[in-house]
């Protein structure tokens, strides 16, 4: 039985996380969450599930004794992009391997404490496996087939649900794969859309969905205008990313298993990994 502590509650995205550990009979929700400093309630509950929620100056404090219940935990990071960095540095000090879904922060200096710390961890800024698929295609092209694109204008447009603070990670990893392709194209330059009026009246992006999905468009043109090429992935709902997460925690918990430590391992590992 693996045990899995589900930081970032009460987050849509470490909600449906959560419910998918519970229904896993291989993983145990531990009922501890860590949560941000905006969050004023002591608990949340999911289904029958209390989670007892540690707000930030009592992680130091309350994680002793959630290792000592359930030693050889996995945590799953779904915070804030503000916290990635502090998070990491806590995880790698206290022993804690992890998954983390959260994008932003400094990821230099991310992998820099994962590899120079005791533990293992998975971090993606996609974790649905499909879409880090699409992504290992476009790398292999970009090995394979450097400037390709030489001469192509490239546009790229993100929308996603309006609480959504960064840019997307998967569209900030896309730009360096066109940039191998051969086509000039800054981060800063990618159109990102959070207003829920223009998503759903300009983009059609259903009403259900506007407080949950990830709508990409990368868009090639060559110079004359004459040729175009056009890659979509448009997700509405967290159920593939929160899949694509319960596979990491399988993929990280084998690899502690084996020893691994001072390792940060991509969703392509996972992947790569069955």
């Amino acid at each position: 039985m693996i045990h899995v502590m589900v930081n970032g509650l009460p987050g849509n995205m470490a909600e449906q996380v959560a419910r998918l550990v519970i229904a896993d009979d291989q993983l145990k929700l531990v009922p501890w969450s860590l949560t941000g400093p905006e969050i004023e309630a002591a608990t949340h509950t999911i289904d029958s599930t209390t989670v007892t929620l540690i707000h930030p100056e009592a992680k130091e404090d309350r994680i002793p004794g959630v290792l000592a219940e359930f030693g050889g935990m996995i945590s799953v990071d779904f915070t804030h992009p503000t916290a990635v960095n502090e998070n990491v540095d806590f995880y790698c000090n206290q022993a804690l391997p992890f998954v983390m879904g959260t994008t932003g922060g400094d990821r230099q200096k991310l992998e820099e404490s994962i590899r120079t710390s005791q533990i293992a961890a998975v971090v993606a800024p996609n974790m649905g496996k499909q879409i880090v698929g699409f992504q290992a295609m476009m790398a292999y092209a970009a090995d394979t087939f450097p400037g390709l694109f030489d001469g192509y204008d490239l546009s790229i447009r993100e929308s996603h649900q309006k609480g959504k603070a960064d840019t997307s990670g998967t569209a900030k990893a896309m730009v360096g794969y066109f940039n191998r392709l051969g086509v000039p194209f800054a981060e800063e330059d990618i159109a990102k859309e959070r207003d829920p009026t223009v998503q759903k009246e300009t983009w059609g992006i259903p009403e259900d969905y506007l407080s949950g999905h990830g709508w990409h468009t990368y868009r090639l043109v060559s110079s004359d205008g004459t040729v175009c090429f056009e890659f979509t992935h448009n997700v509405n709902g967290r159920e593939i990313y929160a899949r694509g997460t319960l596979d990491a925690v399988h993929f990280l918990s084998r690899k502690v298993a084996d020893g691994a430590k001072g390792k940060m391992y991509s969703m392509i590992d996972v992947l790569k990994g069955g």
